[in-house]
């Protein structure tokens, strides 16, 4: 009997896939995990020769279509377009409707660095600038997307190794909170730079302060790190991976995974993300699993230091 199942398994890794994937975004269309889930998608289903269908899912924070993901047959069908909220909901909310077990990682994506912006009319230059001049007030409202938004993480960081005074104020999404930074009612906010730089360059609403990743980014080489800016432990952003239902034959994670490192190999993927304000990574599952440890442990100290706790 053991013999048999075996064989079966290996049969159904050869055979995979013989119908179309489902790809689950836990957030709206049209947001950078969106559009990173979409190119994934285009690419991977060239190498596979089938077709993956992309579906929207929104909800609680992510974790409406993170758990659909986590409860799907593990039969390599289903898979969640991931994020930092799939690894931080547990930390932070009461009641999860699934644990960190029940989903296997499975590729990086890419990665959305976020943007540290003010309003056009303010008259921060720097982010230093602004951090000096939150520990002199009464604080500065931050917008985020709610708790556990990369935009809050961004602002607990600023305020527990930097001793900034960000008071996070949370809007139903990025794009609200941007839109009150605009209209000075909050002073700040860090967004994507999918959604940042279009603001930046062609509206001239938004002035950058600067970026939060390692690197800068392709689209906006002119903008600093805040790395560069001495603020070297704010390394945050808005990234996308796949995750799978545990139990996942592992043979069939392995092609997913190849499938999805040559898409993002691609010229014709990759120019299109880069001009978009997206850095594409791919790689394969350990390096993912290893980035996903590693995220889910940083993340934790910032939580704990922040008591930062759900709505």
């Amino acid at each position: 009997m053991l013999l048999c199942a075996l064989l079966a398994d290996a049969t159904f890794g050869q055979t995979w896939p013989s119908k179309p994937l489902k790809f689950i975004v836990p957030f709206s269309a049209g947001g950078a995990n969106d559009l990173m889930a979409r190119a994934a998608a285009e690419g991977a289903a060239k190498h596979l020769g089938q077709s993956i269908v992309v579906e929207n899912k929104p909800g609680a924070g992510g974790n409406l279509g993170s758990a659909l993901v986590a409860k799907s047959a593990p039969d390599g069908y289903t898979f969640l377009i991931s994020a930092a909220g799939v690894i931080s909901n547990n930390m932070i909310k009461k009641n999860s409707p699934y644990k960190d077990s029940d989903l296997t990682p499975v590729v990086m994506i890419g990665l959305s660095p976020s943007v540290i912006v003010v309003s056009a009319q303010s008259s921060f230059k720097t982010l230093k600038d602004f951090v000096d001049a939150s520990k002199t007030s009464q604080g500065f409202h931050f917008a985020t997307a709610g708790t556990g938004s990369t935009p809050h993480f961004v602002a607990e960081v600023l305020n527990t190794h930097y001793g900034a005074k960000l008071i996070p104020v949370p809007y139903k999404s990025g794009s609200e909170g941007a839109t009150a930074v605009m209209g000075g009612q909050v002073q700040g906010t860090s967004e994507a730079s999918i959604v940042a730089l279009p603001h930046i360059k062609l509206g001239g609403k938004f002035r950058p302060l600067a970026t939060t990743w390692v690197k800068r980014i392709s689209a906006a080489p002119d903008l600093s790190t805040a790395t560069e800016q001495g603020f070297s432990d704010l390394q945050i952003a808005h990234w996308a991976g796949l995750h799978a239902p545990a139990g996942v034959p592992a043979d069939i994670l392995d092609k997913l995974a190849e499938a999805v490192d040559v898409a993002m190999r691609s010229p014709a993927v990759t120019d299109r993300l880069k001009s978009m304000g997206i850095e594409p990574v791919g790689g394969t599952r350990a390096s993912f699993t290893t980035f996903v440890d590693e995220e889910r442990a940083r993340l934790a100290l910032i939580v704990k230091a922040s008591n930062m706790k759900d709505d």
